[in-house]
């Protein structure tokens, strides 16, 4: 979260924030299928169905009316993988080249694999807009949905405990000052699972 004291610095941040120029990084914890590729971007529609939820629509769909009166969005996010079952099985980001990206643009409803091997894949995301629910969505559609995130089909219970809250964590804001112009990340404190899962990684 983001607060300023004058009223001409928070138009500066309003319109950096609509003109996608502030770049955000978040880091879930999830449990599902292993991706493919260590470094995904999924694009897609985002809305509301018939019932009032949140879900994902083929990017085709984005400008068509829903019944509810709303409008299909664009979403977009890239996912890097960092670690399977604990190990880094993948290259450090500053290592993947851009042809090592695997593209999804999303046409049709995700079918979910109940047979499939269950993984815990730790992930980070950099959302490319600012949709409700993004993250989740788009994980919950591309097999691995986030530890404790029950709406999205994330797991209750996990290895003999359960999780009553989705762990998925706002880790970063890079953005020019408003003032200054000079480049500025903020950091949030990592929770305890994020802490612990990528300790593991630098080990």
């Amino acid at each position: 979260m983001v607060i300023t004291k004058s009223h001409k610095v928070a138009s500066v941040l309003v319109k950096a924030f609509t003109n996608h120029k502030v770049q955000k990084t978040y880091v879930a914890f999830c449990i599902g299928s292993v991706p493919k590729s260590e470094r995904i971007t999924i694009k897609s529609g985002h809305g509301r169905s018939k019932f009032g939820a949140w879900r994902v629509y083929a990017a085709g769909d984005v400008g068509r009316k829903l019944p509810g009166g709303s409008i299909v969005r664009d979403m977009e996010t890239t996912f890097e993988v960092l670690s399977i079952n604990g190990q880094q099985n993948y290259k450090e980001q500053s290592e993947c080249m851009e042809d090592e990206e695997h593209s999804i643009v999303v046409e049709e409803k995700a079918v979910t694999d109940v047979d499939a091997n269950k993984d815990e894949i730790l992930v980070r995301a950099f959302p490319r807009s600012g949709r409700t629910h993004q993250i989740r969505l788009h994980c919950q559609y591309l097999g691995f949905p986030i530890r404790g995130d029950v709406k999205y089909e994330g797991v209750y219970e996990w290895k003999g405990r359960t999780y009553d809250a989705h762990e998925l964590h706002a880790e970063s804001l890079t953005f020019q000052h408003p003032v200054t112009g000079f480049p500025l990340l903020i950091q949030a404190p990592l929770p305890l699972w994020a802490s612990q899962a990528l300790q593991l990684l630098t080990d």
